[in-house]
C-alpha cells in the first residue's frame, strides 16, 4: 500500500502515531489528527523530516462539526480520502458498575463509541462518492471480553465491533472494507499511566501472558496497514485481535 491519502485519529501518540509513521513509511499521505494540536504537529514533523508528506488536524471526534471539517481539510488538501483508523479514545479508572459516575459513562461513551462513529459518518460518506476506501476502527481485547473495574470502557469497545459490523455489511458491495483491531496490553502511554497508578502490574501481567511481554504500538499499527492494503480485499467486518495471545486463554 502506497500512494494512498491516510487518516488516523488518535495520532499524537500511541498506536495512532505508530500507525501515522508507518503509513508516511510507506509512501502515504497521512492526515495526523489529534484533540491536542501540538502533539498531531510533532509527528507531522517526524514525518516531514524523513521524506514524508503529511497535515495535522486538530479535533475533538466528540464533535460532528470538528469531525467533519476533519474530512473536508483532508479532502481539500489531498483531493481524496483512501484509508481512516479510527484510534482516538481514553481509558477510564477502575471502579464497579455500581459506584461509576454517570458523568464519567457518558464521557468514555461520547469519545470512545460516539467518537468512532462520527468518524466512520464522515469518513463513509467521502469514501462513498470516490466508489472505495478502507476503515479500521480501534476496538480493544476489551471489545471482546469483560472485565472488572472498567464497564463502560468494555461497552464502549464492544460497540465498537456492533458498529464495524453493521457498517461493514453496508458498504461492503459499495467498495468500501470496514475492519476493527482489538489490542491487547501495548507499551502505550494509557498503559504506563495504568502502571503508575497502581491499576496495572506489568510483572503480573507478563507472567500471565503467553508472549510474556506488552505489545508494541508498531505491532497493531502493522495489523492495520495490512488491513487497509489489497492484501486484505476479501476481510469484511473482522475484529482482529492483536493481543499476544490473551483472548484465547
Amino acid at each position: 500500500m502506497k500512494e494512498q491519502v491516510v487518516l488516523v485519529t488518535g495520532a499524537g501518540s500511541g498506536m495512532g502515531e505508530a500507525a501515522a509513521l508507518l503509513a508516511a513509511e510507506r509512501g502515504n499521505k497521512v492526515v495526523v489528527v489529534d484533540v491536542n494540536e501540538n502533539a498531531a504537529q510533532t509527528v507531522v514533523d517526524k514525518i516531514k523530516s524523513k521524506g514524508g508528506n503529511a497535515i495535522a488536524v486538530k479535533c475533538d471526534v466528540t464533535s460532528a462539526e470538528e469531525v467533519k471539517a476533519m474530512v473536508e481539510r483532508s479532502v481539500e488538501v489531498y483531493g481524496r480520502l483512501d484509508a481512516a483508523f479510527n484510534n482516538a479514545g481514553i481509558m477510564m479508572r477502575s471502579v464497579d458498575t455500581a459506584n461509576l459516575d454517570e458523568e464519567e459513562f457518558d464521557r468514555i461513551i461520547n469519545i470512545n463509541l460516539k467518537g468512532v462513529w462520527l468518524c466512520m459518518k464522515y469518513e463513509l460518506q467521502q469514501m462513498a462518492k470516490q466508489g472505495n476506501g478502507a476503515i479500521v476502527n480501534n476496538s480493544s481485547i476489551g471489545g471482546l471480553v469483560g472485565g472488572p473495574g472498567r464497564s463502560a470502557y468494555h461497552a464502549a469497545k464492544h460497540g465498537v465491533l456492533g458498529l464495524t459490523k453493521s457498517a461493514a455489511v453496508e458498504f461492503a458491495a459499495k467498495g468500501i472494507r470496514i475492519n476493527a483491531v482489538c489490542p491487547g496490553t501495548i507499551e502505550t502511554p494509557m498503559v504506563d499511566n495504568m502502571i503508575t497508578v497502581g491499576d496495572l502490574s506489568e510483572q503480573e501481567f507478563k507472567d500471565w501472558a503467553p508472549i510474556k511481554r506488552f505489545g508494541k504500538a508498531e505491532e497493531i499499527a502493522e495489523a492495520v496497514l495490512w488491513l487497509f492494503s489489497p492484501a486484505a480485499s476479501y476481510v469484511i467486518g473482522q475484529p482482529i485481535s492483536v493481543d499476544g495471545g490473551v483472548s484465547i486463554i
